[in-house]
C-alpha cells in the first residue's frame, strides 16, 4: 500500500539518520568499512526471511498476511496457530536475534556498538519484508549482547506492567530502558549508548505503524492461548464486547453491554476505544479486522466511568455521534465524544453530585442498527412507580426519542413476572406474530393519534425491560431498544436512578411490624440502624466506608422499610451472591457465596466468631454491671414520681442500656440460628420454657388447671360463653377465690412488659391491658387445651420425634443459644416498657402543662420534640404544638386504614396514596408459605389484625394473623391453626405453636386480605401449604 510504502521510507531515513550520527562520534573501526556494512546486510537479509509465515503454512496450511493483522509475529503464530507452532515461532526469531549479535562479536573486538547496530539492521529487514516489529529478535538478542541489562529490563518492565496493565506506556518504558541502563553499564562508550537509543527509536517508531496482534478479538484465539492473551493484551488495546467486562477500562457502557451480550441478549457488536488510545488506532484496527470497515454507518457512543452507574446515569452529558461512514469521520466523532467530557455543563454535572474527574472516558464504537422502529423502557414507571413497565416508540432510530425533539407513542403494560423466568435472552430478541391490538396484550396507548407501531413489539419490549430488572435482581432499568425489522436489538441498559433506593418490607415487616408512630420511630431507627451498622462493620473493617448505616431503615405509609439497595450493596461486600438483593426484593432464595469472597472477608468473619462465641460471657458481665442494676432501680423508683428534669435523666439512662441490649437482641437470635443450621437441630427438640411468650402462657396454663383442680363443680356448672369479667367476679366470691386472682395479677406484674408488639412502645403492655391474658386464663379454665400429644397435629408428628429426649455437645450449643436469646428478649422488652412508662410520666407533665391534650397525642411527637415541648416549651408553642399533632394524627390514621401497602418501594418519595390494591380472595387453590410447626388441620379461618377480640375464638378456628409477637401467645394458644403473613421457623408464633403442637404456616403475603372470616381451608404445617378449600371440597373431607 502506498501508505506502507511512505511509512518504511520514513524508518530508512531514520536508520541512515543513526547511521550518519554513528560515524560523526566515531565508531571504533578495527575492520574495513566493507565488513560492517555486510554485517549489516546480512542481519537485514536474516531479518526479512518470513520464516513464522513458512512455518504456519507448513503446519496449518494457513497464510498468516490473509489473517487478522496481517502481521508475520509471533503473536500471531499463537494466535491462529496455537502453544506449539507460537513456541516454533519464538524460536525461529529467536535464533535469528542470537545469530546476528554472536556474528558482529565476531566481527568486531569492540563489539558492543556492532551487536546493536547488528540488532537495527534486523529490525528493518523484519519490518520491511517480514512484516512485523522484530521485538523478539531484540529480546533474545539483548540477551546475548548483555544479559544483566536483559535482566534488569525485564524485571522493572515487568513489575510496571503488572502494576499499571497497559502495554503501551510498558513498551514505551522498556524502550527508555535501553539507553538508560546502557549508559550506566557503560559510560565510557558513547556509540554503544547512541546504537541503544537509535534501536528504541526504531521501534517506537514501528510500533506506530503496525497494527496490534494483542488486539485480535472477532473470533477467540487458540484456547490453549487465551488466557496469555488476555493478560498480555493489557488495558490500552482495542476492546471488544466480547471481552470480559471490565468497567475500569471499557467504562459503565461498554462492560454492561459486554455483560449483556455474554448473558446472551442481542446486543450489537462493537470496539472500545480506552481512555488515551489513539482515535488513528481504531482505524486502523478496523481496517485490519474488517473486511469493509465503512459498508455501513458506525455510531460512536460515550462509555465513561460516570455514566449508567446505580447511583447516577449521566444520561446526555456526553456526545454520541451516528453515521460515520469514514475513516476521517471517525478520528472526527472520537475527538468531538472525548471533548464533551470536558464541557462545561458536563463537568458542572459531576461537581454537583460530588464526582471525581477521570483523565477522560472510554469510547464504545459499533455498527449502526438500521432501526424500523425504535425507542426506551422502563422496567417501572419512574413517575409513578408500580407494577407497569412504560414503553416509549417511534419509527425510526433510537437517537430520535433520547434527544427529546420528537414525541414518541408512550405505552403502560402489565408483565407477568412469573412467565419471563422460563425466557431466555435469545427468545427476547425474536418478534413473534403480531395480535390484532396493543389491548389484547394489556397494553394501551397514551397518545389519542393513531398509533404505528406494531402491538406484539411494545409487549416485546415491555418483557425485555423486565427480563432485565429481574436479571439485576429486582433493580428497575431503563433500556434503549432498536427493531430492524428481523431482531429486536438491545442497546443500552442502566439502572433507574431516580427510583434509589429501594426499600423493602422485607425482614422489617417482622421484626417492626405494625403500623407506626413518629415517637416509636424516632427510637427505634437509630437504635436498629446503629447496632445492624456496627455488626456489618466488624466483618467489612475499612470496606464499610462509604455505607450510610444510618439510613438502613425508613417510614413510609407509617411501616417500616429496609434499605434494600444499601444492603444489597452492602451483600456484596462481604462476599454474599447478587441473589442477596432478590432476596431482600423478591422474597427468592439466593445461592451459596463463591468461596473467593468468602476467603476475602475471613478476617471479618473471624471477628464476629470471636463475638459470637464470646456472646454468652459479655451478655453476663453486661447484665450484672449494667442491666440487673438498672433495673432494679427503675423497678424501685416508679417513673410517676419524678420530676421532668429526673424523667429526661431516667430515658437518657434507658437509652443507653437499650443501645447495648440491642446489640444482644440482634446477635442472639443470630447466633442461635446458625448454631441451629449448622449443628441440624430441629425446633422440635429444643426446649422454649424460658422464651417469655411461652413461660408466661405456662403459668397461666398451670394455674388454670390449678384451679379447676379447686373448684371442679364450679368450673363444670361454668359455660364457656361467659364474659371473661363476669367469670372473674365469680371466682373472687369463692372461698380463696381472690388467692387465684392474685396469682394472676403476679404473672402480670412479672410479665407485664409484653405487649402486641414488644418493639412498638406505642402499645399498651400487659400491665395496662390485662384483657389478654385473663381472657386466656378464662379459655384455659373451661376449654383447657390437650395435655398430651393426641391432636391430629401431633399424630402426623409423632413419626419425625419419637425418639428419646436429645442430649449431646451440638443439642447443648443450640440449647444455650435458645436459652440466651430468651434471656436477652426478656432484658430488652422490660428495657422498652420502662421506657414507655417514663415517657407516659413525661407526656403527663406535657399534659399538665397544657401542652398535650391527651397521653395518645405524645406518641405523634419525636423524642427531641417531646422532651423540649417539656424542657424548653418556648421554643414552640401550645398551639403550634398540638397543630403538628393534628396533622400527624389525621396522616397516621390515613395510614392505618391503607390495609395493603407495597412490599417494595422505589426512591424515598413514594406516592402519597399506594397504588397497591387488596388482593382478590381466591376462591381456590393452594397457597405456599414456611412450615413453622408440623401437622395438618382443616377448619374455618378467622383473620385477626390486632389482640382485641370482640368475641371468644371458637374451638378448631385457624387464626390468620399479620404478624405474630411474644404478646400474642394468649390469642395463639387458643387457635387450631395458624397462618402469618410474615416470619419463619424462628418466629414468636412459630414458637408458641410448637409448643402447643397447632400446625403453622408463615410467610404468606397479604393473607389478612386473601382470607375471609368462615372461609374453609386445609393447612399443613409440614409442607408450608394452606389449601383454601370449596364447599365441595371441603363437605368431602368432612365424610
Amino acid at each position: 500500500m502506498p501508505e506502507e510504502g511512505h511509512d518504511r521510507r520514513r524508518v530508512t531515513r531514520l536508520w541512515v539518520t543513526v547511521a550518519t550520527v554513528d560515524t560523526a562520534i566515531g565508531w571504533p573501526m578495527t575492520l574495513s568499512a566493507g565488513t560492517a556494512l555486510l554485517l549489516c546486510a546480512i542481519a537485514f537479509a536474516v531479518g526479512s526471511l518470513p520464516i513464522i509465515d513458512w512455518l504456519v503454512r507448513g503446519l496449518t496450511q494457513q497464510r498468516l498476511a490473509e489473517l487478522g493483522t496481517g502481521n508475520l509475529s509471533v503473536s500471531a503464530a499463537f494466535y491462529h496457530g496455537g502453544t506449539k507452532l507460537g513456541l516454533l515461532a519464538v524460536a525461529s526469531e529467536a535464533a535469528k536475534g542470537i545469530g546476528v549479535v554472536l556474528l558482529a562479536r565476531s566481527l568486531f573486538a569492540d563489539s558492543a556498538p556492532w551487536e546493536l547496530i547488528a540488532l537495527i539492521a534486523l529490525v528493518l529487514g523484519r519490518y520491511t519484508l517480514g512484516g512485523s516489529a522484530g521485538t523478539t529478535n531484540v529480546v533474545w538478542g539483548y540477551i546475548t549482547h548483555d544479559w544483566v541489562i536483559a535482566l534488569a529490563t525485564w524485571v522493572l518492565s515487568g513489575l510496571w506492567f503488572a502494576i499499571v496493565r497497559r502495554r503501551q506506556p510498558a513498551r514505551l518504558g522498556v524502550l527508555v530502558l535501553l539507553p538508560l541502563l546502557e549508559a550506566l553499564r557503560r559510560p565510557e562508550s558513547p556509540a554503544t549508548i547512541v546504537a541503544a537509543t537509535g534501536l528504541s527509536l526504531l521501534i517506537a517508531a514501528i510500533y506506530q505503524r503496525l497494527p496490534d496482534d494483542l488486539a485480535l478479538t472477532p473470533s477467540p484465539p487458540q484456547s490453549n492461548t487465551r488466557p496469555m492473551f488476555h493478560f498480555l493484551r493489557g488495558q490500552d488495546v482495542i476492546g471488544s464486547l466480547n471481552d470480559k467486562p471490565q468497567a475500569a477500562q471499557m467504562g459503565n457502557k461498554a462492560a454492561t453491554l459486554a455483560q449483556l451480550r455474554r448473558w446472551g441478549y442481542a446486543v450489537p457488536g462493537g470496539w472500545i476505544l480506552p481512555q488515551g488510545s489513539s482515535g488513528r488506532s481504531l482505524v486502523t484496527h478496523l481496517e485490519s479486522v474488517e473486511s469493509d470497515p465503512w459498508q455501513q454507518p458506525w455510531i460512536v457512543r460515550s462509555s465513561a466511568l460516570d455514566e449508567d452507574g446505580a447511583v447516577v446515569s449521566g444520561a446526555g452529558q456526553y456526545e454520541s455521534i451516528a453515521d460515520v461512514g469514514s475513516a476521517a469521520d471517525l478520528i472526527q466523532a472520537i475527538d468531538h465524544c472525548r471533548q464533551s467530557y470536558g464541557q462545561a455543563a458536563a463537568a458542572q454535572y459531576r461537581r454537583d453530585r460530588g464526582l471525581t474527574d477521570q483523565t477522560g472516558l472510554a469510547l464504545l464504537v459499533q455498527k449502526q442498527v438500521p432501526g424500523l422502529y425504535s425507542g426506551v423502557a422502563f422496567s417501572r414507571d419512574p413517575v409513578e412507580p408500580g407494577a407497569a413497565v412504560v414503553v416509549e416508540a417511534l419509527a425510526g432510530g433510537a437517537d430520535q426519542v433520547v434527544s427529546g425533539q420528537v414525541t414518541p407513542e408512550q405505552y403502560r403494560l402489565e408483565v407477568d413476572d412469573a412467565q419471563l423466568s422460563e425466557v431466555s435472552p435469545s427468545d427476547l430478541a425474536q418478534l413473534e406474530a403480531a395480535p390484532a391490538a396493543a389491548s389484547e396484550n394489556g397494553g394501551t396507548s397514551l397518545d389519542s393519534a393513531a398509533n404505528p407501531i406494531p402491538p406484539a413489539l411494545i409487549q416485546q419490549v415491555a418483557q425485555l425491560a423486565r427480563h432485565l430488572e429481574l436479571r439485576y435482581h429486582g433493580i428497575p432499568q431503563d433500556i434503549e431498544w432498536s427493531f430492524d425489522g428481523e431482531t429486536l436489538w438491545l442497546l443500552q441498559a442502566r439502572p433507574i436512578t431516580t427510583l434509589s433506593p429501594i426499600w423493602t418490607r422485607k425482614i422489617a415487616a417482622e421484626v417492626i411490624p405494625g403500623v407506626i408512630r413518629p415517637l416509636t420511630w424516632s427510637i427505634n431507627r437509630p437504635l436498629t440502624c446503629g447496632v445492624w451498622g456496627d455488626i456489618f462493620t466488624i466483618v467489612l473493617g475499612d470496606r464499610a466506608a462509604g455505607l450510610d448505616f444510618g439510613n438502613t431503615a425508613t417510614l413510609h405509609y407509617s411501616r417500616a422499610y429496609f434499605n434494600a439497595t444499601l444492603l444489597g450493596a452492602t451483600f456484596r461486600r462481604m462476599g454474599l451472591p447478587p441473589e442477596s438483593l432478590e432476596f431482600l426484593t423478591l422474597g427468592s432464595k439466593f445461592s451459596k457465596p463463591p468461596i473467593g469472597s468468602t476467603l476475602q472477608n475471613v478476617p471479618g468473619l473471624l471477628r464476629l466468631l470471636r463475638r459470637e462465641w464470646r456472646l454468652l460471657q459479655d451478655f453476663e458481665q453486661d447484665d450484672r454491671q449494667h442491666f440487673a442494676p438498672v433495673l432494679t432501680h427503675l423497678r424501685a423508683t416508679p417513673a410517676t414520681t419524678l420530676t421532668a428534669p429526673e424523667l429526661l435523666t431516667r430515658i437518657d439512662t434507658i437509652l443507653q442500656q437499650l443501645q447495648r441490649a440491642t446489640y444482644y437482641n440482634i446477635l442472639g437470635p443470630l447466633s442461635f440460628a446458625l448454631r441451629r443450621s449448622l449443628f441440624k437441630v430441629p425446633e422440635t427438640d429444643l426446649d422454649s420454657r424460658d422464651q417469655p411468650e411461652i413461660a408466661s402462657l405456662q403459668l397461666v396454663k398451670a394455674l388454670a388447671r390449678s384451679t379447676r383442680e379447686q373448684y371442679p363443680d364450679w368450673v363444670a356448672a361454668t359455660s364457656t360463653a361467659v364474659p371473661t369479667k363476669q367469670l372473674l367476679a365469680q371466682l373472687a366470691d369463692l372461698p380463696q377465690g381472690q388467692t387465684v386472682l392474685t396469682a394472676l395479677d403476679e404473672i402480670l406484674e412479672r410479665y407485664g412488659y409484653l405487649s402486641e408488639v414488644g418493639t412498638d412502645i406505642a402499645v399498651p403492655t400487659w400491665r395496662e391491658d390485662p384483657q389478654p391474658v385473663q381472657t386466656l386464663f378464662a379459655q384455659f379454665l373451661t376449654n383447657p387445651p390437650p395435655e398430651a400429644a393426641s391432636s391430629e397435629a401431633a399424630a402426623t408428628d409423632s413419626s419425625e420425634d419419637s425418639s428419646a429426649p436429645p442430649t449431646g455437645w451440638r443439642y447443648r450449643q443450640v440449647q444455650a443459644r435458645l436459652n440466651l436469646k430468651g434471656r436477652v428478649a426478656t432484658v430488652y422488652l422490660t428495657l422498652l416498657a420502662e421506657l414507655r412508662w417514663s415517657l407516659l410520666a413525661l407526656i403527663d407533665q406535657a399534659i399538665a402543662q397544657n401542652r398535650l391534650q391527651q397521653p395518645e397525642d405524645g406518641f405523634f411527637l419525636t423524642d427531641d420534640e417531646l422532651r423540649a415541648s417539656v424542657a424548653t416549651p418556648a421554643a414552640l408553642s401550645s398551639e403550634a404544638l398540638q397543630a403538628l399533632v393534628a396533622a400527624r394524627r389525621s396522616q397516621f390514621e390515613l395510614h392505618q386504614a391503607q390495609t395493603t401497602v407495597p412490599f417494595i418501594v422505589y426512591g424515598d418519595e413514594p406516592p402519597p396514596t399506594p397504588l397497591a390494591t387488596s388482593p382478590v380472595p381466591p376462591r381456590s387453590g393452594i397457597l405456599q408459605g414456611i412450615g413453622a410447626s408440623a401437622g395438618q388441620v382443616q377448619g374455618p379461618v378467622r383473620v385477626l389484625t390486632t389482640l382485641q377480640l370482640s368475641e371468644p375464638i371458637a374451638p378448631g378456628t385457624i387464626i390468620v394473623v399479620p404478624y405474630t409477637d411474644a404478646g400474642w401467645g394468649p390469642i395463639l394458644a387458643q387457635a387450631a391453626g395458624l397462618v402469618a403473613e410474615v416470619g419463619g421457623k424462628l418466629s414468636h408464633g412459630a414458637i408458641v405453636a410448637r409448643e402447643y403442637q397447632i400446625p403453622a404456616v408463615m410467610n404468606i403475603p397479604e393473607a389478612t386480605q386473601q382470607f375471609q372470616d368462615g372461609q374453609m381451608v386445609r393447612l399443613d404445617g409440614r409442607a408450608g401449604t394452606v389449601e383454601l378449600l370449596t364447599e365441595a371440597t371441603a363437605a368431602g373431607s368432612i365424610t
